[in-house]
């Protein structure tokens, strides 16, 4: 099947670059040389993948992933950028993106990372195929319906932006199991980051203000002191 990417990318050279080996792994590629074309592209249209780059005319890339990510849709992101601080990566991935290439790149280490978002994306999508007759996920007070992408607590519907849903519904998924920041990271963003352990840090945080009662005193996501987290099986209660 030919996947569908979109590049945002207003380096004509680069654009054109990733479009050309893009297309020789079968992918049907659409270009934009700009961030308010980009969005409106993204929007109106389905994709497997958006190549974005960070700094664009109009709107920047980083704005452009939040936008995205307050959809209830979700489409990987592999974002490019040219500063390669720290901050910047952090950045980009708490703003939702799935990977993070820093220019200069070498085409070979981009496509790997294209593969690897392909993979994933599909291991979700099998993943999601084989609980189709158990669409809702119920664990204690929360609903989480897996095809509408939707989340309630007590009957109230939780805003929670798309990676926000994958990290919920992750831990729904495997209740009981302790995962540490690392394997969270490898799971719900992107294999390899290692040392970015903080991102999940923060989505965490964002997600227990949206579900808990009691931040302070989470009972669906808890920490586990010195290993990372894990929704509790209330099925054992």
């Amino acid at each position: 099947m030919t996947l569908q990417v979109l590049i945002i990318e207003d380096h004509q050279y680069i654009r054109n670059l990733i479009a050309l080996h893009l297309r020789d792994m079968d992918c049907h590629v659409t270009l934009s040389e700009d961030g308010a074309g980009g969005l409106r592209q993204a929007k109106n249209h389905c994709y497997d993948l958006i190549v974005l780059d960070w700094i664009l005319p109009g709107v920047s890339g980083i704005e452009i992933c939040r936008d995205l990510r307050r959809r209830a849709s979700y489409t990987p992101i592999l974002m490019l950028t040219a500063n390669s601080m720290e901050s910047d990566r952090v950045s980009g991935l708490d703003a939702g993106a799935d990977d993070y290439l820093t220019k200069p790149f070498s085409i070979p280490e981009f496509l790997a990372r294209v593969r690897a978002i392909f993979r994933r994306n599909d291991a979700w999508q099998e993943s999601a195929a084989g609980t189709a007759l158990r669409d809702t996920l119920e664990t204690g007070h929360l609903s989480i319906d897996e095809g509408q992408r939707t989340a309630c607590r007590g009957g109230r519907p939780l805003e929670l932006t798309a990676k926000e849903f994958d990290l919920l519904l992750y831990f729904a998924r495997h209740p009981g199991q302790v995962f540490t920041r690392q394997q969270l990271l490898d799971a719900v963003w992107a294999e390899g980051y290692d040392g970015y352990e903080h991102t999940v840090n923060s989505h965490i945080n964002r997600l227990r203000a949206k579900i808990e009662k009691n931040h302070g005193d989470p009972e669906y996501i808890v920490t586990v002191w010195g290993v990372g987290y894990k929704m509790p099986d209330y099925r054992c209660h």
